[in-house]
């Protein structure tokens, strides 16, 4: 019976059986060893010096055993013979304390999952000998057996059987393993039956296609360099300027030969790129290792490990190193509202829902084919949160956008009458979801209080971007996917037309106090069928380039921080393709260059001018200067910080007007300091009729002054008060 379970890996208490084990009744102990294939195998002390005895081979499977005069447990290693080598083994059946170490905290810091599961390499002293090895620990409550196999041991699950702890974690500290080893876990439902092979949950490292294998992996041997920008960092970031380039790594810029840049390439080409643009941040699309790369990584199943699809960990480092070095922060999409079914994942991991709802009306996303957390756990509450603290831990990452968020607050999201259950009260409203998001946010604030947390959220759910101790969900910002949705639409509109439109582009400011919004034009408006940026507005080319200079010109004057996707920022052309490099080719066009060097000025202007976005939520910071000329499609706002004041004025039709008169709060001399219809945007040049305005005494707009100007056709106008 004992050797049918060591053969078919169904061992659940190998320290009940190998190792030193104490003989009731007896002197001494029984010294058993599974080696299967061994002919021969000598013990002698842990530091190789004295041979203690030789084991009887008591079954040709490969169990051998001897008893051991001792008065108390020792340490020991084998020399194993086998046909065609003699090989050193330091048993890890005689470290059963090392093995459990650290499973009493897994309840105290959720931090400490990834302190202590997954593949840890660590190091003990015992006997003067100091022995190196890598501790591998699993959750796994219902399994019967779990082994760790790998290509140290040619991948069979009977060679090195874990052991259960009480809360259902499976463990072994395994000397002699190091870095760059593959490994997966072999496991045995509660039936006993074996599953496909799982890859660590808790992994730092993993192989991609075909076989999806973790790798050990030395957290350690990075040496960073970006203190004096952590240090920078420990302010209020609603009072800085942020002006986001958002990303997906894979299609950014490829090589001739079509492979996508290495995280070492993009420390250099899209640093140079961002910064030269004049970018305060970039947001990658997530980087968590994921096996289809067509999911963009929103279907991740390594969530505590850079993908290796551009490089090591370390390289992941560097880049993100380079980055603070040169004053740019790294936001990065994290995904906690689904997980793929993909066998070697996170699914049934144990044969049971370890980790999702069991329910398909709560634990199935139907957009996503995808199964959803089961937020009412708390080892998965614990998990996740450690996924998160992670990056910001051991990979240094400023913020953390999360994905979906809406999907994980509605249970009746995307789902029809009937595919869903109601909470407690009978509502649709996931309260085990709203409570992990809150815990989230204060584990988050509180182990990194200068970090940064985004919310996707595309409802009106109340106090997203609130203090958990008022109620609200405690992200720093929210993504503002109505003031998108709506502005697009406006923008899309012939420019005819617009003046019965004129709402959708002034409607954001009845709540943009409500939440701490970023400005967000993403990735998901540029895919689908949904056009490129530029091809989304009406017109010839040229109105086309106008439109889009004069919507990202209001977009810079609107309070709140700002996102563009990759490739908005110099006009691309074609819908974005995951599977191809941006359409850098188009810069050799003055239309484009003239799109990006407008991009690029107002991302100067905007950080220049604290106007602009020091006071982005405080409403006594902005004003209306003209809200209601529909028939001209005009809108003008002014933006204050102290003494600092910026008016802004977007003329969204194709007409010039000659001689706008416009209030001002203050006498004095004005000036244009930016305008997308310049001709060196590609812009029509037309002019304000002058750059310089003297404010006159006449009222206009709820305004004791006023001040005179043309505006020219689909543009933005920046206007700021130089001297009394």
């Amino acid at each position: 019976m004992l050797i049918d379970d060591f053969n078919n890996a169904k061992v659940g208490k190998p320290f009940e059986t190998l190792g030193l084990q104490k003989v009731e009744g007896k002197d001494g102990f029984v010294l058993r060893a599974w080696l299967p294939n061994a002919r021969n195998v000598d013990v002698y002390t842990i530091d190789g010096s004295k041979k203690i005895c030789t084991l009887t081979q008591v079954h040709e499977d490969g169990l051998f055993e001897e008893q051991v005069k001792a008065e108390k447990e020792f340490h020991y290693m084998f020399k194993v013979e086998y046909k065609d080598a003699t090989v050193e083994v330091i048993d890890p059946y005689q470290f059963r304390e090392e093995a459990f170490y650290g499973l009493n905290t897994m309840n105290e810091d959720p931090e400490n999952i990834y302190k202590t599961l997954g593949a840890q390499l660590i190091e003990i002293e015992v006997d003067g000998v100091k022995v190196k090895g890598t501790k591998f620990a699993v959750y796994a409550p219902s399994a019967t057996a779990v082994s760790v196999i790998g290509d140290f041991n040619f991948w069979d699950g009977s060679r090195l059987p874990m052991a259960k702890s009480l809360l259902g974690h499976w463990v072994l500290f395994v000397p002699g393993l190091g870095a760059g080893l593959r490994y997966k876990y072999e496991i045995k439902d509660p039936y006993g039956n074996r599953l496909p092979h799982k890859a660590d949950p808790v992994g730092f490292f993993h192989e991609q296609y075909p076989s999806f294998a973790s790798i050990i992996s030395d957290q350690t041997t990075y040496t960073w360099n970006d203190d004096a920008w952590r240090k920078s960092q420990l302010n209020n970031k609603l009072e800085q300027p942020m002006s986001i380039y958002e990303l997906h790594l894979g299609s950014w810029k490829r090589k001739e030969d079509g492979q996508p840049l290495s995280y070492k390439e993009l420390a250099t080409e899209l640093l140079d790129y961002v910064k030269n643009m004049g970018y305060t941040h970039i947001e990658l699309m997530p980087i968590m290792e994921h096996p289809f790369s067509g999911s963009w990584g929103y279907q991740p199943t390594g969530l505590f490990a850079p993908t290796s699809r551009f490089g090591s960990i370390d390289d992941f480092k560097f880049m993100i190193d380079t980055f603070h070095q040169n004053g740019i922060g790294v936001i990065l999409d994290w995904v906690p509202a689904h997980f793929p079914t993909d066998a070697f994942g996170l699914a049934k991991f144990d044969g049971t829902c370890v980790y999702e709802y069991e329910d398909p009306r709560r634990g199935w996303h139907p957009d996503w084919n995808s199964l959803i957390y089961d937020f009412g756990r708390d080892t998965v509450r614990r998990f996740l949160i450690a996924s998160a603290l992670v990056w910001l831990d051991l990979y240094h990452i400023d913020g953390l956008r999360v994905d979906a968020v809406a999907s994980m607050l509605y249970w009746d999201y995307s789902r029809k009458e009937g595919e869903w259950i109601p909470n407690v009260d009978g509502g649709n409203i996931n309260y085990e979801a709203v409570s992990f998001l809150k815990w989230f946010n204060e584990c988050v604030y509180k182990k990194f209080p200068n970090a940064t947390t985004i919310a996707e959220e595309s409802t009106a759910f109340t106090g997203v971007s609130r203090p958990t101790f008022t109620g609200g969900l405690g992200f720093e910002f929210k993504w503002n996917m109505g003031w998108m949705h709506d502005s697009l639409e406006y923008m899309q509109t012939d420019p005819f037309f617009r003046k019965y439109h004129h709402g959708e582009m002034s409607f954001s400011m009845i709540y943009a106090y409500n939440e701490n919004f970023i400005l967000s034009i993403s990735h998901d408006e540029v895919t689908h069928g949904k056009h490129s940026l530029l091809y989304k507005m009406p017109g010839d080319e040229w109105q086309q380039a106008a439109n889009l200079r004069a919507y990202f010109g209001y977009q810079y004057a609107h309070p709140g921080k700002k996102l563009n996707f990759m490739g908005s920022e110099f006009g691309q052309g074609s819908e974005w393709n995951d599977n191809a490099e941006l359409e850098w080719w188009l810069l050799k066009y003055p239309k484009h260059q003239g799109i990006q060097k407008l991009v690029k000025d107002l991302n100067t202007l905007y950080k220049n001018e604290p106007a602009l976005w020091k006071e982005d939520y405080n409403p006594e910071a902005f004003r209306w200067i003209d809200v209601n000329d529909s028939e001209h499609s005009v809108f003008a706002m002014l933006r204050t910080s102290g003494d600092d004041a910026i008016l802004a004025v977007s003329n969204f039709t194709p007409v010039p007007y000659v001689a706008y008169r416009l209030g001002v709060p203050e006498p004095g001399t004005y000036e244009v300091i930016f305008n997308s219809d310049d001709k060196e945007y590609w812009g029509s040049g037309y002019g304000t009729g002058s750059t310089t305005m003297v404010a006159s005494n006449i009222s206009w707009q709820n305004n004791y002054h006023s001040i005179v100007l043309d505006l020219p056709p689909l543009s933005t106008i920046f206007i700021k008060k130089v001297s009394d």
